[in-house]
């Protein structure tokens, strides 16, 4: 059992490489998708190299408790990734989003603990760290930073309050049912994609790559390899001494240092000129993830994960 886990949203852009490497691993995963009769959700998981043996697909429905257990059930571990990503056009937050990541959190939680479920990774995101106006501008931000809740109301940021929100709760629960309960918070995910459809982090560079010239001050902190993301999930995991929360950037940076980096690299697309201090308030940090390197990751650079995920885009079609 100890080397059985279950991995909510696996047919995602980041539960997929975390699937691919823990049955490189020699883990048995028991994956969630939302149609088990949706090619595009499923047969990229079953095409990966362990699958015909050690992987089972479970069609979950996060507000549905009985099937959130029936994928949890004999699992020494879960890794609760499944979460709506929406960060533009939200027509009803309740629904689309808060819904779904704090209910449904809460309902992983509690099949975790009725499951004798040893360890829960959550994914949270650098959405619960900031946007967070009231951090000092002098002081890099660290796991001990969360975004600020009322100003997400005000300005109608409905991702950042729902995975602050999810997050929270999901602290409060492990506090009070005594669940083992260790987070990963990460940035703006890209690099090669394994499932069909891109992640909001991978349109948001097909965008750029167009000329679109949003700035995204409340939505970016850095980037981060999917690999990298992967990794870090399994290096928690499997850590004992792993505790609390991680942030997972190569770099706490601004976006138009990314913005900019893409622009060197691709001239040849029509990248906007853009102010290099996009986010006032943010400090830049090469080890803004020190927890994570301190557990033996080393991250992808920024020009590695941009030109892994162009390239990409460009092999599938999605860019010309």
């Amino acid at each position: 059992m100890e080397k059985v886990v279950c991995v909510t949203g696996g047919s995602g852009c980041i539960g997929s490489w975390l699937v691919h490497l823990l049955l490189d691993r020699g883990y048995t995963v028991h994956a969630t998708v939302q149609n088990l009769n949706d090619e595009a959700e499923t047969k990229h998981l079953q095409s990966l190299d362990g699958a015909s043996t050690r992987l089972r697909l479970f069609q979950m429905d996060l507000l549905r408790h009985d099937t959130v257990l029936a994928a949890v059930r004999g699992c020494a571990g879960v890794f609760h990734l499944a979460s709506p990503c929406i960060v533009d056009q939200v027509h009803d937050p309740q629904k689309e989003l808060l819904d779904p990541a704090i209910k449904g959190t809460m309902n992983v939680l509690t099949a975790a603990k009725e499951a004798g479920v040893r360890r829960v990774v959550l994914t949270s995101s650098i959405s619960a760290v900031t946007p967070s106006p009231n951090w000092p501008g002098d002081v890099a931000k660290t796991e001990e930073c969360w975004t600020d809740v009322e100003y997400c109301k005000q300005k109608g940021l409905w991702y950042p309050l729902s995975k602050t929100l999810a997050e929270k709760a999901a602290w409060d629960f492990a506090k009070e049912n005594d669940l083992d309960v260790v987070v990963v918070n990460p940035g703006t995910v890209m690099g090669p994609v394994i499932p069909p459809r891109l992640n909001a982090s991978m349109v948001m560079l097909v965008r750029l790559l167009q000329g679109c010239a949003e700035t995204y001050e409340d939505f970016f902190m850095g980037s981060v390899h999917f690999k990298d993301v992967a990794l870090a999930h399994i290096l928690v995991y499997e850590n004992k001494s792993a505790a609390g929360r991680h942030l997972c950037v190569e770099a706490i940076s601004h976006y138009g240092d990314f913005v900019a980096k893409v622009a060197e690299l691709y001239p040849e697309y029509n990248v906007p000129k853009m102010q290099r201090d996009t986010q006032p308030g943010l400090l830049r940090t090469k080890d803004g993830a020190k927890k994570l390197m301190d557990l033996g990751l080393q991250f992808i650079p920024m020009e590695k994960i941009i030109k892994d995920a162009v390239e990409d885009l460009k092999s599938k079609g999605f860019l010309s």
